[in-house]
């Protein structure tokens, strides 16, 4: 439907500005036609009027005819006849011989002397009563200074159509004006001038004079009729500009132009339908091309609509196959546009939204095994407590016998396993404060001290601002224990040493414990690595592996509270030492003010951890 609105929007743009167009240049190039016609007309009239001025010229300026005009009305006859003989060797025979269309020539003085002269036969006669008549009508019609006066009235009575040029004349013997000479031609003649113009089937020229008589059609009939009034008002209204009227009976279009000498109309008239004909042959050939061009475009259309539909159809049935849980790829066609692209890029999709829902279900059962890892440390957690209060009540009685015994090392050792015992068997796995953890490293290094038999001082080079970071609980004793069951194997030497620090890198915080001890193998430092990339709690039988079960427990239990992109990693070289880090995001730093923070501060001044830390 689209296609089909957008296609008939266009035509039809397209066709009325065309037709508007050519409309306008037809118009245009017809009325410059009609016009060029008219003024042709116009021209060669002026000229050929010109030529009959110029043969009255050589009457008005000869100065016979002069004395002639200026003769009284009671001249003698010989008088008369000796100026008639005169004039008409002189100046008229010579103009029958230059113009031979001219069919008379007169000169009628107001005195009513006149000469009459008539080519190709004899003159006529006329009575001093027909020449006053003559004289009257002529003072009534023509211009009183002087100017030529061009008009259908003819002193010889004939039936054909005559156009008569006259002038006003004067005397010699004064400037008043004292007569009229006057030629008088077929208007026939004037059929020559325009002969050669084709204006098509029923268009015709023809010439109005100022009274409205037609003085010249192409049908001989009209020649001398009087045009209707409404047309004659348009065309002495109309000036220059082209005009329609019905006054003829049909609907004409017509232009006129008024000519120089004779003030007479040249008017050309052409039927509307012919000058619309081109237009309609245009309007017809844009509708034949408009429906022609409307079918092709449609089917064109349709053929390309169902280039889109129908993979967009293929594409909508893959889709309600992957709604329906089917990982459907859809084929793909041959050639290459963009709902083929459209179809890669969902076959992509559909590959990768399966392999993330098996990543999602990968992960899904991940989360169970850590759950279950979780659920597994909390039920070792479990068995520490088993009867924990006996415990408590039986290290209590020996240290009871300690003091009856007086032995100081026993109660220390005692207090120290107490709390221990204590600090491990709780049973959640939250997070706690480093200065905790530290406390907890101070009371192992109580009875490590006594296991060896000297004392030995751990370096802490923990910032004080860095006490009350969170960590794993029960995460940095184990390391340390692990540096006197590896590193130091062949025993604590002087030059033995366990350096504790902690520091913050981006959004991360990290504890190590690093020792100079015998150091790991390669082979033995990666396999420990491959441990700790297993993700998972250590069972009884990993005791005898890299690392025992102490180190992978702590770098498992740390993800299991902070997630797997955190934990342990391990640096060694032989015989140079060993660096284990604790990673872990940074937590806020939170006041201490209960008397468990209390408790775990206080007594880090009097163990033996205080080394330069």
């Amino acid at each position: 439907m689209y296609f089909t609105i957008v296609i008939l929007l266009s035509l039809s743009a397209v066709g009325i500005a065309f037709y508007s167009i050519s409309a306008k240049q037809l118009q245009k190039s017809a009325k410059s036609q009609m016009v060029q016609i008219v003024d042709n007309a116009v021209h060669h009239t002026n000229l050929y009027l010109s030529s009959y001025q110029r043969s009255m010229v050589a009457l008005l300026t000869d100065l016979r005819v002069k004395r002639y005009i200026d003769l009284p009305a009671d001249r003698e006859e010989y008088e008369n006849y000796r100026y008639m003989t005169d004039i008409r060797d002189a100046i008229v025979d010579p103009v029958w011989i230059r113009n031979p269309e001219i069919e008379a020539l007169y000169i009628i003085g107001y005195s009513g002397n006149a000469l009459y002269y008539y080519n190709g036969g004899s003159e006529p006669s006329f009575k001093p009563e027909d020449t006053a008549k003559q004289i009257r009508y002529f003072k009534e019609h023509t211009d009183e200074s002087g100017r030529l006066t061009i008009m259908n009235y003819s002193i010889l009575g004939e039936k054909t159509p005559m156009m008569t040029l006259i002038r006003r004349i004067r005397g010699l013997r004064s400037t008043d004006m004292k007569g009229f000479v006057g030629i008088e031609v077929k208007a026939e003649e004037l059929s020559t001038l325009w002969k050669g113009i084709d204006l098509g089937k029923d268009s015709y020229f023809f010439i109005v004079d100022g009274e409205g008589r037609i003085q010249y059609h192409n049908d001989q009939n009209k020649v001398g009729s009087i045009v209707p009034s409404s047309l004659g008002k348009q065309i002495s209204e109309a000036g220059t500009e082209m005009f329609r009227s019905s006054a003829e009976g049909m609907d004409r279009v017509y232009i006129s132009r008024k000519a120089e000498y004779s003030g007479w109309n040249l008017v050309v008239s052409i039927p509307y339908s012919q000058l619309q004909k081109p237009l309609n042959t245009i309007r017809s050939s844009i509708i034949v091309v408009a429906v022609i061009t409307f079918l092709t475009a449609l089917f064109l259309a349709s053929r390309f609509g169902k280039s889109i539909t129908t993979p967009i159809r293929t594409l909508m049935k893959g889709m309600s196959q992957t709604e329906k849980g089917n990982w459907k790829f859809i084929p793909l066609p041959k050639h290459r546009d963009e709902i083929t692209e459209l179809m890669i890029r969902y076959n992509l999709m559909v590959n990768r939204l399966s392999e993330m829902v098996d990543t999602v279900y990968r992960a899904e059962l991940r989360n169970k095994e850590m759950q279950a890892e979780r659920q597994k440390a909390e039920f070792q957690s479990l068995q520490l407590q088993i009867n924990p209060h006996f415990l408590y009540n039986t290290l209590e009685t020996v240290v009871c016998y300690a003091v009856i015994q007086d032995s100081d090392e026993i109660t220390e050792i005692v207090g120290a396993l107490s709390y221990m015992l204590h600090y491990s068997v709780r049973t959640n796995l939250e997070e706690i404060t480093v200065a905790n953890e530290l406390k907890h490293v101070m009371y192992f290094m109580v009875i490590i001290n006594h296991r060896i038999g000297r004392t030995f001082e751990i370096d802490v080079r923990v910032r004080p601002e860095l006490l009350l970071r969170k960590m794993v609980r029960l995460t940095l004793q184990p390391l340390v224990e692990n540096v006197f069951q590896h590193a130091f194997r062949q025993g604590v030497e002087d030059h033995h040493t366990i350096v504790i620090d902690a520091g913050e890198e981006g959004d991360s915080f990290w504890v190590s414990v690093q020792d100079n001890g015998c150091g790991m193998a390669p082979e033995r430092l990666e396999e420990l690595r491959a441990k700790l990339s297993e993700n998972r709690l250590a069972d009884e039988e990993d005791r005898g592996s890299a690392g025992g079960i102490g180190v992978p427990n702590v770098h498992r239990r740390i993800q299991l509270v902070f997630g797997e992109d955190y934990g342990v990693t391990v640096e060694s070289s032989p015989e140079l030492g060993t660096r284990m880090m604790m990673r872990m995001p940074i937590s806020g730093v939170k006041e201490l003010s209960s008397p468990a923070g209390q408790e775990a501060a206080a007594p880090m001044q009097a163990l033996p951890m205080a080394g330069s830390g």
